[in-house]
């Protein structure tokens, strides 16, 4: 009945998917990863796994999806689901994949779009692409957050939301991207102060070696910026040291001991 892509249950090395009660007695922590087959949200996602954690993972291309699954350690916990975050549908069938895993730890709000390509001036961006970033950048990880606060709530929970420096800086061509970003930047700022059980996240991760950083510069050779693999050890130390609800950038992150690295930057405006 269930492939790999499903919402019925783990389906990793053709393991029996456990019953919730199985899921909740080895007390897995489980995040739900938007966005989770490529870039950052790929790497982000293996990197807990390995720490441990159950997935729910989604992504709008499916076999993209599939392969970024069977690349997971052996023994994962995932619920793969493909879909757009922009789809109401979707959303509620990956609200129901947290009901199905028992609980959610963890929101990664990673899915996104970069809007206009070749980047255009606000003088003649097209006003309906502008929208549908909004819808994608900023509605989308709002809407999910609703839906899964109450769960995030009783377990303590929290809300990790990529953001980007184009939210606070002022860079030619990235008035529509950068606008998405500082209004979910705001949004975070103010879900922080609002709710003192989940950690409220937004995180810079610097310019990536990604596809949508590719299509920022199309024709262009963008190898000089790092992989996204070389970020996930700042995130997962933000998430296992569970630092004040703020804004972070990742190059800020870096577990003590790293070279040159802070390691203990809090942001400014955090909140405990």
């Amino acid at each position: 009945m269930c492939s790999t892509r499903c919402g019925q249950g783990p389906m990793r090395h053709g393991a029996a998917a456990p019953s919730v009660t199985a899921m909740n007695a080895a007390q897995n922590p489980v995040a739900l990863v938007t966005g989770a087959s490529r870039g950052l949200g790929r790497v982000l996602a293996s990197g807990l796994a390995k720490g441990g954690y159950a997935l729910i993972m989604d992504a709008r291309d499916p076999a993209v999806l599939d392969g970024a699954v069977a690349a997971l350690p052996a023994g994962t916990r995932v619920w793969a689901l493909p879909g757009d975050v922009t789809d109401p549908a979707h959303r509620d069938a990956l609200h129901g994949a947290v009901t199905e895993a028992g609980g959610l730890d963890l929101l990664v709000n990673n899915a996104g779009t970069l809007g206009a390509s070749p980047l255009p001036p606000l003088a003649s961006y097209p006003l309906g692409q502008l929208r549908a970033s909004f819808e994608a950048n900023v509605i989308a990880p709002i809407a999910l957050i609703q839906l899964l606060l109450p769960t995030l709530r009783e377990r303590g929970g929290a809300i990790l939301n990529i953001t980007s420096d184009a939210a606070t800086a002022a860079y030619a061509g990235w008035g529509g991207y950068g606008a998405t970003k500082a209004a979910l930047e705001q949004a975070s700022n103010v879900l922080a102060a609002e709710e003192n059980t989940v950690r409220t996240w937004w995180v810079d991760p610097g310019d990536l070696r990604t596809a949508m950083h590719q299509r920022a510069f199309p024709g262009e050779d963008i190898s000089d910026r790092p992989l996204p693999e070389t970020v996930v050890p700042a995130f997962l130390w933000l998430i296992g040291e569970r630092l004040p609800s703020g804004r972070y950038r990742a190059a800020d992150l870096f577990p003590p001991g790293r070279p040159g690295v802070p390691g203990d930057r809090v942001p400014s405006g955090a909140h405990a």
